[in-house]
């Protein structure tokens, strides 16, 4: 048995070593010396102030805020209603099978890979362009397919919060004469709130770090971080992309962690995808 724990801790070692090392090395080359090159030539932190002091970058910065912002705020809303719809839609055999197709349909922006939705928003954008003159590819079409991919990440966690819930506590509000939308209001929506806040961040975490669909998405003007650190590598990689890449994985591993711990309190999930 201990033979096999050994076995078993060895491989867990190996295939954390394999994913997280590459992020380490550029947490660690973000402090080198070196401009060029990837000999270590001493520890220093000048290349955060040099970041701090490019535009392009902190303007990219801030696109990826607005747009993380905003697709996550519109997600958090239709990804609420949507699972709370799913949740009560078990009435009738007709309203249950709607109800199956739908949340199996649900999964499918978390499981389809990025590449394939991303040419389908932009094969989707090229047809409303062409036929009313709309959507040119730009910060706004980047917004609407971020709360594509978003809304049903935070649907699920709101679902499984739902599903926790004691059922006969808004039966019990209704009984004392509670209209639905004070049951809604005082009962319903406070007992989940745990659940939607976790939705909200973990949308938030998956826009920052999204490139595909934002790759694909884009037009002039509209460069979020990832497109910019893309960018960047192909002309070589240099000790800013690296802190500004240690930053973002900073901010993913901080926002990570308050999802964890919030759907965790909540009794929700954390849909994996993207």
């Amino acid at each position: 048995m201990k033979r096999h724990q050994g076995k078993l801790a060895l491989i867990s070692v190996f295939l954390y070593s394999f994913i997280y090392l590459p992020l380490l090395v550029v947490v660690i080359y973000s402090f080198n010396m070196a401009k060029f090159g990837a000999g270590w030539r001493g520890f220093t932190t000048k290349w955060y102030g040099v970041l701090f002091q490019n535009e392009v970058a902190l303007q990219a910065a801030l696109t990826t805020l607005k747009l993380a912002l905003l697709s996550t705020t519109v997600a958090t809303i239709f990804g609420t209603m949507l699972g709370l719809g799913l949740s009560k839609g078990r009435g009738s055999s007709r309203s249950a099978g709607v109800t199956k197709v739908a949340n199996g349909l649900l999964y499918l922006p978390v499981t389809v890979p990025d590449i394939l939705m991303a040419v389908g928003l932009v094969a989707f954008y090229g047809i409303i362009r062409d036929t009313f003159g709309l959507l040119t590819l730009g910060f706004w079409t980047m917004v609407i397919s971020h709360v594509t991919f978003e809304i049903p990440f935070v649907a699920l966690v709101v679902k499984a919060r739902l599903q926790g819930l004691n059922k006969a506590l808004p039966e019990a509000a209704a009984d004392l004469g509670a209209s639905t939308w004070q049951t809604f209001r005082f009962v319903t929506f406070p007992l989940i709130l745990p659940g939607i806040i976790s939705g909200a961040l973990l949308a938030f975490t998956v826009s920052l770090d999204d490139f595909v669909v934002s790759f694909f998405t884009t037009g002039p003007g509209a460069t979020t971080l990832s497109i910019l650190i893309y960018s960047s590598v192909k002309r070589g990689i240099s000790p800013e992309i690296n802190a500004l890449s240690s930053l973002m994985i900073l901010a993913s591993v901080i926002l990570t962690i308050i999802v964890a711990k919030i759907s965790k309190r909540s009794g929700g999930i954390m849909p994996v995808g993207h």
